[in-house]
């Protein structure tokens, strides 16, 4: 339960010591105008496409080869996307004439690892890594013609850059050479030799002067580590000046063009309340951490007086949001903890960085959309990007929050087309999961699309994620109950869900208890009504940790009545893949296991009866649909409705790869249960509903895990997909209904 002690405005106080700043803030004022699903003609981002890099790989490629998306630029007629790639050593190309349907234009070799790229017409400037280690950085910045994907130039940067800015007038170019440390090495502290610098190299017609190289001396500003200023993120304003982030010194400093330095201060710390400092299973936001180093990482100027920067801390802080600055180093305006807040309320809050960064935004990124300046501030763990408004900087407005890929890492805006796109660099392709993708948003008049559920306007606001069983509430039309898995294994939780509204509202929160505290050795996936006014839960069972396959009688209040183990003949051929959904049919309990168990023909599954009257078990056989490739296909949900019983029926795919995302019914004249240990009758499959197109609509790619579907009395029919509490996911959540299943 998120449980906020935040007031004030959250401005700076002049008084106060530049290198501290104790925040006290509105509950979320910027909390997410767009959220309440109003009808009024505001232009909002929604995304309309999603780019997998391995759609870049030239045919015959390796494309179980692990690749990214890093940092993102485009050209300047807005029609052509250009990203590092530094597990491939390339940069690759998109063409985005058509945003919606984004085409490859392959990859090009950079002979190196590329770090950043900036963009002048139709020419990239590429900074490339070359080191051979940590004592002996080098780099090279890479010219290359965009329209034939030819290099062009190279010029020797002298160290190992991270990050290169273009001068607006096209003037010169800065390189941060950050030299990076090594973080195996003095317990990964800086100072770490040789030092780092502020590279400019003028331009002239678009061609880079080589020669006519100037390196800034970044050494003694900061206190951390004056000898090795590691500079992480440039950016250059209309002025011509230069900000650029000293992260692991928790510094700032603004230059000019001749590599002066303007001035430069600490970052300072934050003193934080209402944030989840431990790594425990639940999220628990009633704690507070003081002092905390902002160590920001990303910045951008947002006009020639202001900048910002999205605080991820590195070796001894990151405070979990993004600051105002002016360029004589005051702080204009601090997130503080609202930007984990607005996370958290649409289910995306990471609980296993809850220990040290939270939310962690990384990167930054601004623009002006009509005649409206929006700066993007992109949760690399959340794996999401938060849209604000600052046309008053002293009080930014939170507009929107995003859906990303995993963990992005750079945000290019085409205003003039009404475009951001953002790359997002973590490729699971190694564990059969999502791959790393370029998102593109497209801002029109209309509503958000996104989120579609969320806590925000609960009353007291709650955090949840790992949606799993679902099912409705027959005496109160668009009220339905969900239960978190073992995401969250310190707060198993039911929670109440208002689906009348767009987005749905969780509504409620209750953790299911044992003996007064939250229950323990859960992983719930299955959730009924009693018709007494409390609920069955299943639980998915796992021998080897203790964890029983097991059905709980759940009181109004959440407290455990009864635990009900699986019998001896069921659990003859288990395996850890058992209960996945619950429903009830004229008082029997029915549930769904995922996968075979031992004593399991291939590609089928139980449906598994009990009769709680009688303590009378029993069961069908499901034939499920073949599965593809290595994965395998599962049932993940159970409802009884009219004359069917309803289920759904998933592949472990997700993107391109995902065949099997499925509704299918049961005659509920065929769900007469056999004794277990004995032949089972197979029941009648039928597919009702192929929800693939359902999955793409949203723009990004195909989720893997459809878990919860709930039906109403009148048959309008809800899905939910599991986030995995943003564990190796995007923490996206997607629920929507089909409408009618009658």
């Amino acid at each position: 339960m998120l449980q906020l002690r935040v007031k004030g405005d959250g401005s700076h106080d002049p008084n106060q010591p530049e290198t501290t700043l104790s925040l006290r803030l509105t509950c979320l004022t910027s909390t997410i105008a767009l959220m309440a699903g109003t009808a009024s003609a505001e232009s909002v981002f929604n995304r309309v496409a999603s780019f997998a890099t391995t759609d870049n790989m030239a045919d015959g490629g390796d494309r179980s080869a692990e690749t990214s998306a890093e940092i993102i630029a485009a050209s300047a007629d807005g029609m052509t996307l250009i990203y590092t790639d530094s597990p491939l050593g390339v940069v690759g190309m998109i063409d985005i004439a058509d945003p919606a349907n984004p085409q490859p234009k392959g990859n090009v070799a950079m002979n190196g690892e590329p770090t950043s790229v900036a963009v002048l017409g139709m020419t990239a400037f590429v900074a490339v890594n070359t080191s051979e280690s940590f004592t002996e950085p080098s780099g090279v910045l890479v010219t290359m013609d965009m329209a034939s994907g030819q290099e062009t130039a190279r010029c020797d940067l002298g160290g190992q850059p991270d990050s290169v800015a273009a001068a607006r007038d096209g003037s010169f170019l800065a390189i941060a050479i950050e030299n990076e440390r090594d973080e195996d090495a003095g317990d990964g502290r800086v100072p770490q030799m040789p030092a780092g610098t502020l590279v400019l190299l003028p331009l002239a017609e678009g061609a880079v002067d080589c020669a006519g190289v100037i390196r800034a001396d970044l050494t003694g500003l900061a206190e951390v580590a004056p000898e090795d200023p590691e500079p992480e993120f440039v950016d250059i304003n209309e002025a011509g000046e230069i900000v650029v982030t000293l992260q692991e010194n928790n510094h700032i400093a603004v230059l000019d063009r001749t590599g002066a330095v303007l001035s430069h201060f600490s970052a300072g710390g934050v003193d934080l309340e209402g944030i989840d400092t431990a790594e425990d299973g639940a999220i628990v936001m009633d704690d507070s951490t003081a002092g905390v180093p902002r160590e920001p990482d990303g910045v951008k100027w947002i006009d020639d007086t202001h900048f910002a920067t999205a605080n991820e801390g590195d070796m001894d802080g990151g405070s979990r949001g993004w600051t105002i600055w002016s360029k004589d180093g005051q702080v204009v305006w601090d997130s503080g903890a609202s930007f984990e807040h607005a996370v958290a309320q649409i289910g995306h809050y990471p609980e296993g960085r809850s220990d040290s960064k939270g939310a962690e935004p990384e990167s930054i990124g601004f623009a002006t959309f009509d005649g409206t300046p929006l700066v993007f501030v992109e949760s690399e763990r959340a794996s999401v990007v938060g849209v604000y408004d600052v046309t008053d900087p002293v009080n930014p407005v939170l507009l929107q929050m995003l859906p990303s890929g995993v963990g992005p890492e750079g945000l290019v805006a085409i205003p003039e087309r009404g475009l951001i796109a953002t790359s997002n660099e973590t490729d699971l392709g190694g564990d059969a999961l999502a791959r790393a993708h370029v998102m593109l948003f497209q801002r029109s008049e209309g509503a958000p699309a996104y989120p579609t559920i969320t806590s925000e306007g609960a009353g007291s606001d709650i955090a949840w994620g790992a949606l799993s069983g679902l099912v409705a509430d027959p005496d109160q039309p668009g009220r339905l109950y969900a239960v978190s898995d073992s995401a969250y294994e310190m707060a198993p939780t039911i929670f109440t869900i208002n689906a009348t509204q767009t987005p749905a509202r969780i509504t409620e929160a209750m953790t299911v208890t044992r003996n007064g505290s939250p229950a323990q050795k859960l992983d719930l996936e299955g959730i009924a009504l009693d018709g007494e006014g409390g609920f069955w839960l299943a639980n998915e069972g796992r021998t080897d940790r203790l964890v029983p396959h097991a059905l709980l009688h759940v009181g109004a209040d959440g407290a455990i009545q009864e635990e009900v183990a699986f019998p001896p003949e069921l659990l003859a051929g288990e395996t850890r893949f058992g209960a996945e959904g619950l429903t009830m049919v004229d008082g029997t309990l029915w549930i769904a296991i995922q996968r075979e168990w031992k004593d399991d023909p291939e590609n089928t599954v139980k449906l598994v009866a009990y009769k709680p009257e009688n303590q009378e078990w029993g069961a069908v056989r499901y034939q499920k649909a073949e599965p593809t490739g290595e994965g395998w296909v599962g049932l993940s949900e159970i409802v009884a409705h009219g004359d069917w019983v309803y289920l759904i029926e998933r592949d472990n795919h997700t993107g391109a790869n995902a065949v099997t995302k499925l509704v299918t019914r049961v005659p509920l004249t065929e769900m007469t249960p056999a004794p277990l240990g004995g032949d089972l009758p197979t029941v009648t499959r039928e597919v009702v509903r192929d929800l693939i197109p359902d999955l793409r609509s949203s723009g990004g790619f195909v989720l893997e895990k459809v878990e919860g579907m709930a039906i109403a009395p009148d048959g309008t029919a809800w899905l939910v997909t599991d986030n995995d509490g943003v564990d190796d996911s995007t923490g996206e959540t997607q629920f929507w209904s089909i409408g009618s299943v009658d």
